[in-house]
């Protein structure tokens, strides 16, 4: 099979499109020829965790495709059926973390880059019918993670204050179509004006320049749940516009890892601050849910064929895009 994989080298040199050997299929799985993939900032991530030693390793989490193949004890599911790939390899029933053993499709087992996949068939769900195979490709890990993010850790209600710095990513995307949809009046922040504007456009109800005084924009509103996805960069300033008795979100590191916080402020006054990652298979069925009911679609930034892949991660490595990048499969 044609795939994009990693091998030889750290980073974006490691990355190859090339043929490779199709994994075989086992009881409980099904092989999904995949039509449209995703790609995400964990790829990115993938490239410096994958160790150059390594046998080749197909990278992407996000797909969807039509299943050609199920394997001995596989009844939920049947070929010709339309689905996406859930990334999460066993979460699922919603709990308060990930259970041992959770592991994200793409690393350490082969992804969706490639034109087809091997997943356990309760991985393989059912596509939503009011999304194109582009929309559906893009929909899951992200989708997810600001679905767990928001309602199960956030417990988002209507007529809050959210605040979302840094949008641009497809999570964050996520993040202020969800928000807006449950009722909450929503704030993000971007260094481009240009993604200012288009926040505005999907619905945001006031943007922010990253660099700006947010004190002096918000002339003292302070927010009930902040959602923090870029760290070290902006953490602080983030909590500082977290009410007393709000709640922080945090699942995203990508302007670093390491913050130093006042904890006197934070105890005093009484705010949660919390970790998510990814979500459960149930949770997954929720946001699926959620969308079809609003109407959501994934906001869509480019679309490359998978051979174009260096373009794909150049433009999400420089931040460039504003919504979710999809590879076409042939």
């Amino acid at each position: 099979m044609k795939a994009v994989y990693h091998e030889g080298k750290a980073g974006m040199e490691g990355l190859t499109y090339g043929e490779l050997e199709a994994p075989p299929l086992k009881a409980g799985e099904v092989r999904v020829k995949l039509k449209t993939a995703g790609l995400n900032h964990r790829d990115l991530f993938v490239l410096h965790r994958h160790s150059p030693s390594d046998p080749p390793l197909v990278v992407g989490s996000d797909g969807a495709g039509v299943i050609e193949e199920v394997g001995e004890g596989v009844t939920d599911v049947q070929t010709g059926d339309e689905v996406i790939i859930n990334p999460g390899l066993g979460w699922k029933d919603n709990s308060a973390a990930p259970p041992e053993g959770f592991e994200i499709v793409g690393l350490p087992f082969h992804g969706t880059f490639a034109e087809s996949i091997v997943v356990p068939a309760e991985n393989a769900v059912k596509k939503p019918a009011h999304l194109s195979w582009e929309e559906a490709g893009v929909l899951a890990l992200a989708g997810l993670t600001a679905y767990r993010a928001l309602f199960t850790r956030g417990q988002l209600k209507e007529g809050m204050n959210v605040l979302i710095p840094g949008i641009g990513s497809g999570v964050a995307t996520f993040l202020l179509q969800f928000a807006k949809a449950a009722g909450a009046t929503v704030y993000v922040t971007s260094r481009s004006q240009e993604k200012r504007q288009k926040a505005l456009e999907l619905g945001a109800d006031h943007t922010l320049d990253s660099g700006s005084d947010w004190d002096g924009e918000l002339g003292g509103l302070k927010m009930d749940l902040v959602i923090e996805c870029v760290g070290a960069a902006t953490f602080n300033k983030s909590l500082k516009q977290l009410k007393k008795g709000g709640t922080i979100v945090t699942f995203g590191a990508s302007a670093g890892d390491e913050v130093t916080i006042n904890l006197r402020e934070l105890f005093y006054g009484q705010q949660n601050l919390l970790g998510s990652t990814m979500g459960s298979a149930e949770e997954l069925d929720q946001m699926i849910a959620f969308i079809e009911e609003h109407g959501i679609k994934p906001v869509m930034d480019q679309v490359y064929s998978l051979n174009e892949f260096k373009a794909a991660f150049e433009r999400i490595d420089k931040a460039e895009q504003l919504g979710k990048i999809a590879f076409t499969i042939e």
